[in-house]
């Protein structure tokens, strides 16, 4: 498979990072290179322009869970 010169497309994150993002399709369609760019860094799926998913690596959704548990007592989620 063969991607165009705009793949993937680089947008600016509300944090003022940058994160790289595909739209719906061609996490689709190049599901392989979705993992491949996620395992380095979260990788944001647009559906109709705007994004609403973002794949990462097992290991930073971990270091990130294991955040948020230490910011909370007990362990359990606010249910706020």
């Amino acid at each position: 498979m063969r991607f165009g010169p705009n793949w993937p497309k680089v947008v600016q994150a509300q944090a003022g990072s940058r994160m790289q993002t595909l739209s719906a399709k061609d996490a689709k369609y190049g599901f392989g290179r979705l993992i491949d760019l996620a395992r380095a860094e979260p990788v944001a799926v647009a559906k109709h322009g705007r994004p609403v998913v973002v794949v990462m690596a097992v290991e930073e959704y971990e270091r990130l869970k294991a955040l948020d548990q230490r910011k909370s007592p007990n362990g359990q989620e606010d249910q706020t």
